[in-house]
């Protein structure tokens, strides 16, 4: 199966970190350069490091829940702890897309629930994936990024 991921940090040697973790992911069919971001947070939350993120095509035979279980194993040894919805965090690692499937379990949703709206997935997923159209909304990586500001996300 072809998976599309997001990979994020801005909690410690972001960059090293997210390096580190793509090594970890041996089927890696493409990547995307890091772009620096702006922190989502929750409303009156003080304000966080920026982060750096990046995008994925991963190749695997493994199955969607194998995948994230995989991934949420890579978060807990680069120190990730979840604490609190949109928390800092040393490694974010997320299941954007499977082939042109839509996967839905208590544990996982896939298209991402929220990919379309959101620069720091879409800029690093266009570079490697614009024409991979997303299942539920029909239009390419390409487009949704045309229908969105992405001016704060900046290559690094």
């Amino acid at each position: 199966m072809k998976y599309a991921i997001a990979l994020g940090s801005n909690l410690g040697d972001s960059r090293s970190i997210l390096e580190s973790a793509l090594n970890r992911l041996a089927t890696v069919v493409a990547r995307s350069s890091w772009y620096q971001t702006k922190a989502v947070t929750l409303p009156n939350s003080p304000p966080q490091p920026d982060y750096i993120n990046g995008c994925a095509i991963l190749e695997t035979e493994l199955e969607p829940l194998e995948l994230l279980a995989k991934l949420q194993q890579i978060e807990t040894e680069f120190g990730r702890i979840r604490h609190q919805k949109w928390d800092a965090r040393t490694l974010d690692l997320d299941i954007l897309l499977i082939n042109d499937v839509v996967f839905q379990t208590e544990t996982l949703e896939v298209p991402h629930p929220r990919m379309s709206d959101r620069a720091f997935v879409l800029v690093p997923l266009a570079e490697i994936a614009p024409d991979w159209k997303h299942p539920r909304l029909n239009r390419s990586i390409a487009q949704l990024l045309q229908s969105i500001d992405a001016s704060d996300v900046k290559k690094l």
